[in-house]
């Protein structure tokens, strides 16, 4: 049976190498996709055969990415029918009442700022994972 993957859109790749070394560091299992834009997500969500759900179990969304931004990728998540219910979490360096409020209100599970020390930003991915990973009951 093939694991279901977390896709993480992220431009950045020293906030993307974060991601990994969080995940390794909590024994995830899970494999992390990476998309480095809005468009690059929606494609990959998009793309397998079937049911999304067979596959994408969480989208980590950065807001700021080239083109099609996280903005973008949220709206466009949230009405499509067949990506709807898939969780996604924000995690932007943006700590806009602003953004946070877009994102809340255009149905985001969660919005994380990402800090700034290397340490502390470990643990909240590491939280974050061990949260919709082990914690909640995901859509099947």
């Amino acid at each position: 049976m093939r694991l279901r993957h977390i896709v993480a859109v992220e431009d950045s790749d020293e906030d993307f190498d974060t991601i990994q070394d969080a995940a390794s560091r909590g024994q995830m299992l899970h494999p992390i996709v990476r998309a480095r834009s809005g468009a690059e997500c929606m494609r990959l969500l998009r793309s397998s055969p079937g049911s999304r759900d067979a596959l994408t179990m969480l989208v980590l969304l950065d807001l700021n990415t080239p083109g099609d931004d996280g903005r973008d990728v949220l709206r466009r998540v949230r009405n499509d029918e067949a990506l709807a219910a898939l969780p996604v979490v924000v995690l932007s360096a943006s700590a806009s009442p602003r953004d946070l409020h877009f994102c809340y209100t255009h149905g985001a599970n969660a919005y994380h700022v990402k800090p700034v020390d290397h340490a502390l930003h470990l643990k909240v991915l590491q939280d974050i994972f061990a949260y919709w990973l082990c914690s909640v009951v995901l859509p099947a």
